[in-house]
């Protein structure tokens, strides 16, 4: 595989803020954004929801539901893991 480099500008304190969660997962940064590049790919589109409403910075809010109310009612795809699976021969 061959790889290329991308050099993007971004606030400091948002850089450190996302380094920090990145590490409590366990991933770097290059591995993080290497993570959201793929699923893009795989998507055909951005992987998330984009919103101009405001006051939607909380996923939890927009649940109709309270935390933990579907537990055993929602199935995972069958695929879930697979952009991760891309990433286990990088890792090693």
């Amino acid at each position: 595989m061959s790889t290329t480099n991308i050099n993007i500008r971004t606030d400091s304190e948002i850089k450190a803020r996302a380094q920090q969660i990145f590490s409590t997962l366990g991933l770097d940064m290059t591995t993080a954004v290497n993570l959201f590049l793929r699923q893009t790919v795989r998507m055909n589109d951005i992987p998330f929801v984009l919103t101009t409403k405001a006051n939607q910075s909380n996923h939890a809010d927009k649940l109709p539901f309270g935390r933990g109310c579907m537990k055993g009612k929602i199935q995972m795809a069958e695929d879930f893991d697979a952009p991760l699976e891309d990433f286990k021969e990088y890792m090693e």
